[in-house]
């Protein structure tokens, strides 16, 4: 990752605060995502990582503080938010009974942007979508390929910002390699990746830096060294440390 004081912060979370239906959910949460990086926050269940990427696509409204993609406020720019972001939801919304192809074709028409047959192609052999599959109806698939159908789109859309939702959650473990390596190839072409999940592992192997979360409140930060990866022991002792203390 090159120096993030020198570049821009795609995603920040300024003092953010989330309240839903009267309970606090996000507390105060400050965190920054530079173009190039990888960004993970690790908690376990309800620790606020879904209700964080919601409040960034413009579903929740702060109660205070600021959620910023790219320099515009969400809620103030809500719609050229979208057009720079790819969300990836733990269980990809596509349609089953249409193609790869198909599913891709289907949501860029609806985007309003116009790719190429080659174009498509280009992006599921990016992703490593085996050609067999190309064609295939999805109810075939494995989450795995799903996953990589989903992130093919995203490509296609040359969103710069990527916000993953439990991203490996029910792959198996050669899947999970995979998709780790696409996620680290996204970043080095100079995509921004916000991630949340509860794998301490995963999140050790792929981020740049790691938030840990507990009851909406950032409580420790990790950043990997210079060339290298964030010490998952430490990262494990932490979690499951603040996970005594919920």
């Amino acid at each position: 990752m090159s120096d993030v004081t020198q570049t821009q912060y795609m995603i920040e979370s300024k003092s953010l605060s989330v309240k839903i239906n009267g309970a606090t959910i996000l507390i105060d949460l400050n965190f920054q995502v530079a173009k190039g990086e990888i960004y993970a926050l690790l908690g376990g269940n309800g620790a606020g990582k879904s209700t964080t990427l919601k409040t960034f696509l413009g579903f929740n409204k702060p109660a205070s503080g600021k959620a910023i993609i790219d320099a515009h406020e969400v809620g103030e720019a809500i719609d050229v938010i979208r057009r720079k972001t790819a969300y990836l939801p733990e269980n990809a919304s596509l349609y089953p009974h249409l193609s790869a192809r198909e599913n891709v074709a289907y949501f860029l028409s609806l985007a309003g942007i116009e790719k190429s047959k080659k174009d498509m192609e280009q992006a599921f052999e990016r992703v490593a979508l085996q050609k067999s599959a190309w064609d295939r109806h999805l109810n075939t698939y494995s989450k795995g390929m799903r996953q990589k159908t989903a992130i093919a789109l995203a490509l296609l859309r040359e969103a710069p910002i990527f916000l993953l939702d439990e991203p490996t959650s029910g792959l198996d473990p050669v899947a999970i390699d995979e998709f780790n390596q696409l996620v680290r190839e996204l970043a080095a072409s100079g995509a921004s990746i916000l991630m949340v999940t509860h794998d301490v592992y995963g999140a050790c192997q792929v981020a740049n830096r790691i938030g840990l979360l507990r009851n909406g409140e950032l409580v420790g930060e990790f950043e990997a060294p210079q060339n290298g990866k964030i010490d998952t022991e430490q990262v494990h002792a932490a979690f499951a440390q603040r996970a005594q203390l919920a």
